[in-house]
């Protein structure tokens, strides 16, 4: 937490759909209590150490790169024809909403709009098709941007922001946990879903262009050649789910096809409700 925001006591919100994990067996339930008081006593009673002389102007850079993250962003989401086609389509979007999932509808109104839909289940659609895309999308094209302004001394004030500021370190552990769940492989496989061909190969290739770059950024500004490269608990935890999940994304996309193309056979709703509570077990932070 940002120093001076815990002061011996904090207040978290765990989603539901993690209760179950994290405290249904007592020696977990432990372990998860005994991490979030160990992280309140550390935030609280020890002080940052280093030099916050260059705050100011880490937070100057944080700046521009948001601006043009927002900016590459919006461009794919509501700059790109036939954008929504494509994410109602290729996400399984529509099924959510139908099987009642969550307490409140999809989307605030009757519409398919984006700018109408709620965000969990927005993020959770783009989580169920592996491509995670609102946990790391314009990230490597502001980066980019960066460095080509500022040439080699701004890749160095990037690689000395991960080092010097927990803030800037923290948002790139969590794109490279983001970035190491997604599998573009399979989500070239929703993509297919959507029956515009030049459509399907437009956006999709702009999604697979950005992940490129923002993985290639990663790794420049970290120093890493591979992903979770410095969390090799969490690796080798994914390295276990995926091949449970794997197969489940697969089905999925089976029964969605079925399903979208006018089989109404209660088993294969059911069967859908089924593959997306497993991708999300699996998975675990989707939404």
């Amino acid at each position: 937490q940002p120093p001076g925001s815990v002061n011996a006591q904090i207040r978290i919100t765990e989603q539901g759909e993690v209760i179950s994990s994290k405290y249904s067996d007592p020696e977990i339930g432990r372990r998860n209590l005994e991490i979030l008081v160990a992280a309140t006593m550390e935030a609280t009673l020890l002080h940052p150490h280093g030099d916050d002389s260059s705050m100011p102007e880490y937070h100057r850079i944080m700046e521009a790169m948001s601006l043009d993250a927002f900016a590459a962003y919006r461009k794919l989401v509501y700059e790109t024809p036939g954008f929504t086609e494509f994410f109602f389509a290729a996400t399984p979007i529509r099924e959510i909403a139908e099987l009642n999932i969550g307490s409140r509808p999809s989307s605030r109104k009757a519409t398919d709009r984006i700018e109408d839909l709620r965000a969990i289940p927005w993020v959770f659609s783009w989580g169920l098709n592996r491509t995670l895309l609102p946990g790391w999308f314009g990230f490597g094209s502001a980066a980019k941007q960066f460095i080509a302004r500022e040439g080699h001394a701004g890749l160095k004030q990037l690689q000395a922001m991960n080092q010097q500021w927990a803030f800037f370190r923290g948002l790139l552990s969590n794109m490279d946990m983001v970035l190491s769940k997604t599998d573009l492989g399979i989500a070239s496989r929703y993509a297919e879903l959507v029956p515009d061909e030049a459509l399907r190969e437009r956006v999709f290739g702009a999604i697979e262009a950005e992940w490129q770059t923002t993985l290639d950024m990663l790794f420049k500004i970290t120093g890493a050649r591979s992903l979770l490269q410095s969390n090799p608990t969490l690796a080798r935890s994914l390295t276990t789910r995926t091949p449970y999940i794997d197969p489940l994304n697969h089905l999925q996309v089976s029964l969605l096809h079925r399903h979208r193309n006018g089989d109404d056979d209660e088993k294969v709703k059911r069967a859908i409700h089924l593959t997306i509570n497993g991708i999300a077990a699996g998975l675990r932070n989707s939404g």
